[in-house]
């Protein structure tokens, strides 16, 4: 803001022109009437709203509420989140703590993948021979490798609980670095991996997985009791709307139960007793969590197969593997599954965790408890 002196005409500041080295002489001023001083500039003794830059703020528009700026000591701001300060905080709790975000997840995965290929490679070469009369009569020619690729997906089928329970136990622990992340703390590795309550979300996880098997069992139970009774038709009805009935039932038991892990992992409560709070914490929430997850899931599967497909045309060009049953295409993909399964399951791990840490604020008022302690501990 500027006075009202600051209109008032200066005498001019001289300079030698250019070409010369002194400068003109001063000019004196003649005698005369003072002359009248300058109008004041339009507006000046008049406050306008707000009082500029120095008073309080104009007041928000009708039917906005003020809120002051939202405190960040971490990845994310103390405040309700969008998707894409979801996103975000993602990448943010990746580059806080990349001893645990990447380190231990990769040393995590790696032992998975590595039982997973074992086991696959153990039983491809256990089941190759017993499946070559069946490969003679669909593949005479032996150009396809049936016997091999039936005994690679019967391997990949057996060892999938090992890279499900370690993808389970790491979503757990990548949980609490994405916690202390969120209040400008760095999580160490020992801490993270004292964090007992790991075992309660495999516990969940296995009654879950458990429960979807059942209903699935139960269901294809049913269609081939009707099929065997010649039954056709209902049994085509059955499985038709079944299978359709049990996607959307799967689906929409993932979402309500998505909160289930940060809940177990951070409330520090009772098993029972916190899947049932985790339940009640999606309720109204439904479809945005759905909406998340399922693009997160869309991405994770994408980086997925960025890093996947070629390590396979490695494994069917270079190695001329076309099944992908030797040894050099087993350590190609099996690297390749580190990598992507570490990145994927690092990015979905945070988001899940920031959704909770979201639904929390914007129900419960999570923000302010979140804000003390960060400046407690500030």
């Amino acid at each position: 803001m500027t006075s009202p002196h600051d209109d008032v005409p200066q005498p001019p500041t001289w300079t030698a022109p250019a070409g010369t080295g002194t400068p003109p002489p001063e000019q004196v001023p003649q005698p005369g009437p003072p002359a009248p001083p300058p109008p004041p500039p339009s507006g000046w003794g008049q406050q306008p709203p707000g009082y500029g830059s120095w008073g309080p703020a104009a007041p928000p528009p009708p039917g906005v509420a003020w809120r002051p700026q939202a405190l960040q000591p971490g990845i994310i701001p103390l405040r309700p989140l969008g998707m894409g300060e979801i996103y975000d905080g993602a990448f943010r709790a990746v580059r806080a703590n990349p001893r645990v975000m990447f380190g231990l997840a990769a040393l995590v995965v790696t032992i998975a993948v590595t039982i997973q290929s074992v086991i696959q490679w153990y039983v491809t070469g256990l089941l190759a021979p017993q499946l070559s009369d069946l490969s003679t009569e669909v593949d005479p020619s032996g150009q396809l490798g049936f016997a091999e690729q039936m005994g690679s997906s019967a391997g990949l089928l057996i060892s999938t609980p090992v890279t499900a329970l370690a993808t389970t136990i790491l979503t757990g622990l990548l949980i609490v670095s994405v916690s202390r992340s969120v209040l400008g703390q760095v999580a160490s590795v020992g801490e993270v991996l004292r964090s007992w309550r790991v075992w309660l979300v495999v516990g969940f996880s296995f009654l879950s997985g458990l429960a979807i098997m059942v209903v699935a069992a139960v269901l294809t139970t049913g269609v081939v009791l009707l099929a065997v009774n010649d039954q056709v038709g209902p049994a085509v009805l059955l499985g038709l709307v079944g299978a359709l009935a049990f996607v959307v039932a799967a689906v929409w038991f993932s979402t309500r139960t998505l909160l289930v892990p940060p809940a177990l992992m951070l409330e520090g409560k009772k098993f029972w007793p916190t899947v049932a709070r985790a339940w009640r914490l999606t309720r109204g929430s439904f479809w945005r969590l759905f909406g998340i997850y399922l693009l997160t899931s869309i991405l994770a599967a994408i980086i997925a197969q960025i890093i996947v497909f070629p390590a396979s045309l490695i494994a069917q060009l270079v190695l001329r593997d076309p099944t992908a049953t030797s040894f050099g295409s087993f350590v190609v993909l099996g690297v390749a599954n580190v990598i992507a399964s570490t990145l994927s399951t690092t990015f979905v791990s945070s988001v899940v965790a920031l959704l909770y840490i979201d639904v929390r604020m914007r129900r419960e008022g999570l923000d302010v408890e979140l804000a003390r302690a960060a400046e407690a501990t500030a």
